[in-house]
């Protein structure tokens, strides 16, 4: 073999280091820097790279001395984690930041200083469970022997907090994050300020809750740290640019996109809450027989996503707002001329966080970014009376934002969102004087809409069912109806599907296609969130379904389940459906599908129905469950599971009190030891519950 002289080893080496930037460009160098890239961070539970996961550096860093921690699972305890971290700067002169729970470490609380305090803002979900971004430090903070940094006694003496917790009455486990972490805290030698504040969704307070807890609290902290109360005036945390160099057009401009893949048309996973899946839907269809209702079914194909669920999951539609509700915002505001002007929104402070990725438009904001549509808080209220057109709509914002009772009878009881309530109070006349920035700080960010999902993953991996009743409610004393923003916008995506060339579902208009017509071809953004609603592993054990109305739907998905068991030659055990709707020839959803199930199952299943409107009394499946006690006992004493999927407030409710009945007279024992045997079971997950309010 030749030897190689000092040049060809020169140029091989070029060619050979050519080849590597070619084929790494865009991975390994080259890289555009993607400004909202945070996002996936915190999807996997990780911070920044290179920022750091010790809070108390974090707060020396940027010079603060009260940090609000938020557990959130659909944004109203971040929102509210905001609002406490504005209104402590501005009344108090507090240093204040909003840290999400997901991205610190817990270790280091022992080191937290004393002329500091540290708030939780903590949501509990579903069955006593924390929110997603919070299950590290729950986990944590209530573990047997936590683990600091150092080994002081106790652990956490020089921590000085404060908490409010979300929750609602109607579930068994009510407020239980807040209240085990305040537990553990002061257990680690923590000293509350305040009271330990809860916040009730079932009752329908929770924003004059946390209005009610917030100022004796901040009467508390004040007296504690020393601090003396200053006129509170609005200071913007985020500052708006207008770009007059771009355009709409310009291809660095979000009009929606939620992050940088989206936009340069490369969406990939992990499709998550951070990141949607543009899904096709491959079907829908209205499947009640009634005129003024309406209820979809709808397939979305998963195919084309590293996407996957199991039978009993919820899939996440991410919707936008109506055409309508966007127009008349941006009309009162005086930005009707300016929607697609193109804007930069910055933070202001280091440890703030721009809730969407900027330059982006007026337009796409409130469109496809905040919560437009959602009723007013009595606290906005008081913060936008600053900037109304005259002195006397000035008085009467201060009186709404001040009067509780006031506020309901003129603006909550109607469920009046924040134009239409700018519109009433003002008499029509524009608010030209309020910084956008006070929108964006003020109103939630547009959240996904959770679906139980009524399909089974073994009989069909790749695609979702949806079943939704479309919300389109008459609210006494308010002139038009109470729409739902998700349900319409997938009404108007199932009539566009169905031949409607514009749809406007109960006059509402839709910006179907998506930003620069990405979901164009009938999609809609999706990720899906696992659920704790899950079939017993052994397929021989009975199983009890309670799902009325569209409580049926995962129950729907368990049925498809044990149908294809079967069919593989399982033995499946007893499943009996409680089903119950208005008219059997209305809205007695997915009739003919029980009829095939049936042939498959046979006596391994039976349907349970209650029609309440079809005879002189109003028939629920409580209490076509009473009427089947003997049998209930009895498949419960052969440890059958019990799934309850609908109505908190009322149905959930009393579903477990008839049980709880059931038991007792069945088995000769007081009511108070059937409670206990329900209670049991629950813990055992036994008895699942998929509710809501």
């Amino acid at each position: 073999m030749a030897q190689l002289d000092t040049l060809d080893v020169v140029v091989l080496a070029v060619i050979l280091l050519g080849t590597v930037a070619y084929f790494t460009k865009g991975k390994l160098w080259g890289v555009t820097k993607d400004p909202y890239a945070a996002s996936f961070a915190n999807a996997n539970g990780g911070a920044k790279a290179g920022k750091t996961r010790n809070i108390v550096e974090k707060m020396e860093e940027s010079g603060k001395n009260c940090v609000i921690f938020y557990g959130s699972q659909t944004g109203t305890a971040e929102d509210y984690a905001s609002r406490l971290a504005k209104e402590g700067k501005s009344r108090f002169g507090l240093e204040t930041m909003v840290a999400d729970l997901e991205e610190y470490d817990y270790d280091n609380l022992d080191t937290f200083p004393e002329d500091k305090v540290a708030m939780f803002v903590l949501a509990t979900y579903g069955e006593g469970e924390p929110t997603d971004n919070a299950v590290d430090f729950y986990e944590f903070i209530i573990g047997e022997d936590p683990s600091f940094s150092n080994s002081n006694d106790p652990p956490l003496g020089n921590l000085t907090y404060v908490t409010f917790g979300l929750g609602n009455n109607t579930y068994e486990h009510y407020n239980s994050m807040v209240r085990n972490v305040d537990k553990a805290l002061t257990k680690l030698g923590a000293h509350r300020v305040g009271d330990a504040g809860e916040g009730d969704d079932g009752a329908g307070t929770m924003e004059e809750d946390f209005l009610a807890w917030k100022d004796p609290m901040w009467a508390a902290l004040a007296e504690k740290m020393g601090l003396e109360e200053r006129e509170a005036v609005y200071e913007p945390i985020f500052g708006i640019t207008e770009r007059e160099n771009l355009t709409k057009e310009s291809h660095e401009v979000y009009l929606g996109e939620p992050n940088k893949m989206h936009l340069e048309g490369a969406a990939r996973g992990p499709f998550n809450a951070h990141n949607p899946y543009i899904a096709p839907i491959a079907e829908s269809k209205e499947i009640f027989n009634v005129k003024d209702r309406n209820c979809l079914h709808m397939e979305i194909d998963i195919s084309g996503s590293n996407l996957t669920y199991q039978t009993g999951d919820h899939i996440a539609i991410w919707p936008t707002n109506p055409g309508q509700e966007v127009d008349d915002m941006l009309n009162i505001l005086g930005l009707t001329d300016k929607r697609d002007s193109v804007i930069s929104v910055k933070a202001l402070e280091p440890t703030a966080k721009v809730p969407f990725p900027t330059p982006t438009t007026y337009d796409a904001i409130v469109r496809y970014h905040l919560e437009i549509c959602a009723p007013v808080s009595r606290q906005f209220l008081g913060t936008l009376s600053a900037f109304a057109p005259n002195d006397s709509i000035k008085a009467e914002m201060v009186k709404l934002g001040s009067d509780k009772d006031y506020f309901h009878d003129k603006i909550s009881k109607h469920h009046y969102n924040i134009t239409r309530t700018l519109s009433v109070v003002g008499e029509g006349q524009k608010w030209t004087n309020i910084p956008f920035s006070a929108f964006i700080e003020g109103l939630n960010k547009l959240q996904p809409r959770y679906y139980s999902i009524s399909s089974s993953s073994l009989v069909q991996p790749k695609k979702i069912s949806v079943t939704a009743v479309v919300e389109n409610q008459i609210i006494p004393g308010r002139t038009d109806p109470f729409k739902g923003v998700a349900t319409n916008y997938l009404f108007a995506l199932k009539q566009k599907q169905n031949g409607d060339p514009n749809p406007e579902p109960f006059g509402l208009t839709y910006e179907i296609s998506g930003p620069r017509n990405k979901y164009d071809g009938i999609h809609v953004p999706v990720h899906v969130r696992h659920s704790n609603f899950k079939l017993p592993s052994d397929p021989s054990k009975p199983i009890i379904l309670i799902g009325p109305g569209t409580g049926v739907a995962p129950m729907r998905g368990f049925v498809q389940e044990r149908v294809k068991q079967a069919e593989s030659g399982e033995n499946v055990g007893k499943t009996i459906l409680f089903f119950g709707c208005r008219k059997r020839n209305e809205d007695f959803l997915y009739e003919s599908e029980w009829e095939e199930h049936k042939k498959v199952l046979g006596d391994k299943f039976e349907l349970v129905t209650a029609f309440s409107r079809e005879g002189a009394k109003k028939v629920y499946v409580q209490h076509r469950l009473k009427e089947r006690a003997k049998e209930v006992n009895e498949l419960l004493e052969q440890k059958a599971y019990i799934y309850v999927c609908g109505d908190a407030a009322n149905m959930a409710r009393e579903v477990n009190t008839v049980l709880s009945q059931i038991i007792a007279e069945q088995r000769g024992i007081p009511e108070a030891k059937g409670e206990e045997v329900i209670k049991n079971m629950r813990a055992a997950n036994q008895y699942q519950e998929d509710v809501w309010s």
